[in-house]
């Protein structure tokens, strides 16, 4: 099959994207990925035909002075540049992955790429498939991942999908996404309404069970991890691996760029005297502002590296959550928004991380309790246990077959 693979997002949003789209190559179908210009060096390493969408998601992030704290008003300028950036690109989008898929057989879709890739899809009468990694689908059992984690009744927690992950990002986006398609194709008929698309979630059922009420089309396949390959550590890592006991790791990923030289300071005063690794991500934060106890770190597959450490303190981003839950490793999740609370929950709720912080809400001290319960023998043994069950799953491959099946049924009523 000729499959269409569509999404738009930071490195973390892009990876478990170009692990499912190896997976499908690798099952002899013909792949070809759309995703944002900064992250499709990934695609390229696995050896992933890829196009990168237009837009700069780094440009809209404060990457220059980590020693200077942000303002209310800073970040909130930010936010308006990253929505108004992707609202200014959608119609490059929507040409650049229809071109692709109308000689496709199927398109999937993640995230941002949501709108205009079921606009395409409807447009060409092809199958199109979400894929998700956050619980999108309305259930009375919990309510959406964009939202705190509250306890609410069944029906409220229904009504929290108002606000789900594809629910906001279609009012954000879905104006633009139409007119894009009044340009393309020459009419604006309203997208079919997303349950009538199959949804393959790239989480595992040991962090979030299948709700009872959700459709058979809407399924949780398991974490979709990115294969290390060939890649080799560097000495120096190796070498600080091998001097003492298992390190903390601290990483938040895109988001590193909004912590600044207040809470670093609160993060190593909390880590004390203990090994840590600490990856920089898109900040500018160097060796030189981190005591000699703190090893910076590069560029690291976290499949690789999560298990050599003895906790991960992180944002909560799901890929980042899963990788580490995957790894027998305990979590500190210090959110920042989005779902990111969602997962701090999940993980508090297995026993493998400390209680849900809200997101800002921590200092010195209370890092510092978080990292004592971490350690606990009980705490480190829960997570190994979870790290063996979702062992157990091939979230890639059980995607694989979903995405056969659904392809391969619209081809067959087609002929």
């Amino acid at each position: 099959m000729r499959l269409t693979v569509a999404t738009y997002g930071s490195e973390g949003d892009t990876r478990p994207f170009v692990a499912l789209s190896r997976g499908l190559v690798d099952a002899g179908h013909d792949v070809k990925l759309f995703a944002e210009q900064s992250s499709v060096h990934i695609a390229y390493a696995h050896g992933i035909a890829v196009e990168p969408l237009a837009g700069d998601i780094k440009a809209t992030l404060p990457l220059d002075n980590p020693a200077q704290e942000l303002s209310t008003r800073e970040i909130i300028r930010i936010v308006k540049k990253g929505l108004r950036g992707v609202n200014d690109n959608i119609k490059s989008w929507m040409s650049a992955i229809t071109a692709h898929a109308r000689t496709a057989d199927a398109i999937l879709y993640a995230g941002f790429a949501c709108p205009a890739s079921q606009a395409i899809a409807e447009e060409l009468e092809m199958p199109a498939i979400g894929l998700w990694l956050q619980p999108t689908t309305p259930t009375r059992e919990f309510g959406s991942s964009a939202l705190p984690p509250w306890r609410l009744p069944g029906w409220l927690n229904r009504f929290s999908y108002r606000a789900s992950p594809e629910a906001m990002i279609r009012r954000l986006y879905g104006k633009s996404s139409e007119a894009a398609r009044g340009n393309l194709f020459g009419n604006a008929r309203r997208v079919r309404k997303n349950c009538d698309f199959p949804i393959l979630y790239g989480f595992s059922r040991h962090i979030v069970a299948s709700p009872r009420d959700w459709p058979d089309s809407h399924r949780i396949c398991g974490h979709w991890p990115l294969p290390t390959g060939d890649w080799q550590a560097p000495e120096d890592l190796l070498e600080f691996l091998s001097g003492g006991p298992p390190p903390i790791y601290v990483g938040f990923g895109a988001a590193s760029s909004f912590v600044r030289q207040k809470r670093l300071t609160e993060i190593v005063s909390a880590i004390g005297g203990r090994r840590a690794l600490f990856y920089p991500g898109w900040s500018k934060i160097t060796s030189s502002m981190l005591p000699n106890n703190v090893f910076v770190v590069g560029d690291t597959p976290h499949a690789w590296l999560f298990p050599l450490t003895s906790m991960v303190i992180h944002h909560g981003g799901a890929g980042t959550t899963h990788t580490a839950s995957r790894a027998g490793v305990p979590s500190i999740v210090l959110p920042f928004g989005g779902d990111q609370s969602f997962w701090a929950a999940r993980l508090a709720s297995a026993g493998v991380a400390p209680p849900r912080v809200r997101p800002g809400k921590w200092d010195r001290q209370s890092l510092s309790q978080m990292i004592e319960f971490a350690e606990q023998d009980l705490v480190r043994e829960r997570a190994k246990m979870l790290g063996a069950a979702m062992a157990e799953e091939n979230g890639v491959a059980t995607a694989v077959k979903e995405i056969e099946a659904v392809a391969a049924g619209s081809v067959k009523k087609e002929k």
